[in-house]
């Protein structure tokens, strides 16, 4: 199997639209790609206990992060027939609306991005530990439990 490069995943605060519209439009040139695949997972203004979810704050154990995102990314390889793939996960605080999580993957086919894609984030949400402290609008918080 051919090793790739760790690739640091993490990004300090929201993931914007600037960034993500600049990935995509970095891979025009990459003639060989027939789809692209991509999830961009969102913090919800959740309403818990009657108080509104005003951001997340992101916290991780990031050696152990950027190994277990490493093995991720080689099974994902593997497994599927992909021409790349690319992972940011927010640290720090993330208001509700704003994007946390990006995932794009890209391969000759367009049946692997979409199996492959799903898979990728079902393992990162599974494994990667990444924590979430919910802020609530009275500035009160709680540590998010993943659905």
């Amino acid at each position: 199997m051919n090793k790739r490069k760790s690739k640091n995943v993490f990004i300090n605060g929201a993931i914007s639209s600037e960034f993500i519209g600049q990935s995509i439009a970095k891979h025009q040139s990459k003639t060989t790609i027939g789809a692209h695949n991509i999830f961009l997972g969102q913090v919800r203004a959740d309403e818990i206990d009657g108080k509104k979810v005003s951001a997340i704050e992101y916290t991780a154990h990031e050696d152990m992060a950027s190994i277990k995102f490493h093995e991720i990314r080689e099974e994902t390889f593997s497994k599927f027939d992909l021409t790349c793939m690319h992972i940011y996960h927010s640290l720090g605080s993330v208001k509700a609306g704003e994007i946390c999580l990006f995932v794009f993957v890209s391969s000759p086919r367009r049946k692997e991005v979409f199996s492959a894609l799903e898979y990728v984030v079902e393992e990162i949400k599974a494994k990667i530990p990444v924590f979430g402290k919910e802020i609530f609008e009275d500035e009160s918080h709680q540590w998010k439990v993943n659905s």
